[in-house]
């Protein structure tokens, strides 16, 4: 149970932290300073997650990576599910937590994923997805390969090299669908904003999850031989 409830509580901070910066900062594709922020602070956010309950969990608090270990053959299906079932549970009381936070101080939004506004009104859904399925998958090969016990020396930074490539992943992704690569994080915040966050939020459930599958699949191709 322990395990289950470090996802919880890690997946908590991550929507609070990373949802939180971006809602702080009034994260704008129009003003570079608040999406490198805004991309700094999840980052960060897995970084000291991986450091505080990578010894209990592996620090997966997302549903794409524990979908990507689960076909990679690293945990078994009862743990897969209940991991995703409490990290959605973490990102919902994570959220709850923000709502309260920015309902009280007059501010508006939790951070939820949605299309982006572009020059001719807003990303397509396919466009959408197709950002969420790539980037999910790089994002997801990283985690593969920085924890691997087949792979040298890497796993010893695991936690830093996943947390700075969740920074890289929202710099390019920020502009198509506010970066999920996560579906945990997404289903949190789109609860409590509603509207189009809700209405698209299929999109960041189906891509981060497809990306994690394509991951694993890669990963199984190109895993070292293990000694």
């Amino acid at each position: 149970m322990k395990k289950y409830l470090a996802e919880m509580f890690g997946t908590m901070v991550l929507v609070l932290m990373g949802c939180g910066a971006a809602v702080s900062l009034g994260c704008n594709n129009a003003d570079p300073e608040t999406v490198v922020g805004t991309a700094f602070a999840f980052g960060l956010a897995v970084v000291a997650m991986a450091y505080t309950i990578g010894g209990i969990s592996g620090c997966h608090i997302n549903p794409a990576i524990t979908l990507g270990c689960f076909l990679s053959g690293r945990m078994n299906a009862k743990d897969c599910g209940m991991y995703m079932v409490f990290q959605v549970i973490g990102a919902i009381i994570g959220s709850a937590i923000l709502f309260a936070l920015t309902e009280s101080s007059g501010l508006v939004g939790t951070g939820a994923n949605d299309l982006q506004a572009n020059g001719a009104g807003t990303i397509t859904a396919i466009g959408g997805l197709l950002a969420e399925i790539v980037f999910t998958c790089v994002f997801v090969l990283v985690v593969l390969g920085a924890t691997s016990k087949t792979n040298g020396a890497t796993n010893n930074f695991a936690g830093l090299a996943i947390g700075l490539s969740l920074v890289l992943v929202h710099l390019c992704c920020i502009r198509y669908t506010g970066t999920s690569v996560n579906p945990a994080r997404s289903i949190g915040p789109a609860l409590f904003q509603g509207g189009t966050a809700l209405a698209n939020l299929w999109i960041f459930i189906i891509g981060p999850l497809v990306g994690g599958a394509i991951a694993a699949a890669i990963w199984k191709v190109i895993e070292p031989a293990k000694e």
